[in-house]
Formats: C-alpha cells, sequence, structure tokens
C-alpha cells in the first residue's frame, strides 16, 4: 500500500446477460482457480433457481439481498496509549457491497445443501427475506460496532 498515491478504481464491466456491474461483481468473488465460466453457469442456474422459486425478477431479488446484506457500520481496530480498540466507522458504498458480496458467498458456502447452485439460490433468497447466515453477520457487526460506540472519536 503505497502512501504516495491513491490507487485508481478498476471499471466493472457489466455481466453479458443481465448487464449488471453487480453481478459481475458477485461472479468475480464466486469463481475459484479462475474458472469463471464454470462462475457463471453456476451464478445463472441458480438465477434461474431464484426465478422459478420466487417467481419474482432474479436481479431485482438479488439487489435486494445485498442491500439488505450491506453493513452500515464496522469496528476497525486502533492502538491507542498501548490498548488496542474497536472503533466503528461508518462504511462507504464499495466496501459495503464488496462486504455483502462476501458475506453472501461465505454463507453459501457453508450452507448444508447438494451443489453450489442450490446453496447459492436460497442463501439470496433468504438474505432478500431478511434471514441467512449472512444477515446474522451484518447484525453481529452492528452489534459490535454499537458496544463499542464509546470509541467512536477516535476515528482516523
Amino acid at each position: 500500500m503505497s502512501r504516495r498515491t491513491v490507487a485508481k478504481k478498476r471499471p466493472v464491466a457489466p455481466d453479458p446477460v443481465y448487464q449488471s456491474r453487480l453481478v459481475s461483481l458477485l461472479v468475480s468473488h464466486l469463481l475459484k482457480k479462475g474458472k469463471k465460466s464454470i462462475a457463471y453457469n453456476i451464478f445463472y442456474a441458480a438465477m434461474k433457481n431464484i426465478a422459478e422459486t420466487t417467481s419474482q425478477d432474479p436481479l431485482e431479488v438479488l439487489r435486494q439481498a445485498v442491500l439488505n446484506i450491506t453493513p452500515k457500520v464496522e469496528v476497525k481496530s486502533r492502538r491507542v496509549g498501548g490498548a488496542t480498540l474497536q472503533v466503528p466507522l461508518e462504511v462507504k458504498a464499495d466496501r459495503g457491497t464488496a462486504l455483502a458480496l462476501r458475506w453472501l458467498l461465505i454463507a453459501a458456502r457453508n450452507r448444508s445443501g447438494r451443489n453450489m447452485v442450490s446453496k447459492l439460490s436460497a442463501e439470496i433468497i433468504d438474505a432478500s427475506n431478511n434471514t441467512g447466515a449472512a444477515i446474522r453477520r451484518r447484525e453481529e457487526t452492528h452489534r459490535m460496532a454499537e458496544a463499542n460506540k464509546a470509541f467512536a472519536h477516535f476515528r482516523f
């Protein structure tokens, strides 16, 4: 991490089917060992599964899920006088989306089920309904920030 200049944000190309940058971000987080075509196949199958299950637009279900998972505040460690404090900070939009996608995929991978398609679609549906492991993760983060609100004046 250079102290001299801030790294520029690279533009994210939208995916070929939904023309959505959010989908591209999710697929790039989903892929393993550089196999993006397999990641796209898994994702599109999950979206098809969501459309059949909920009879709603799957992209809207995904957007709602990511919106529900996105944290508003998080805690970061900061050393103050020999003690390490958990300082609550507001989350910027880009970081919030990145955290939401990461938590969504972690929750989907840890879920019990037959394959990643069913696990991912179930987790997205749960997150859009404000339930599921990813939502619990967000609430846990918010609780930790609330508990350490007294250290908010130590912000960076």
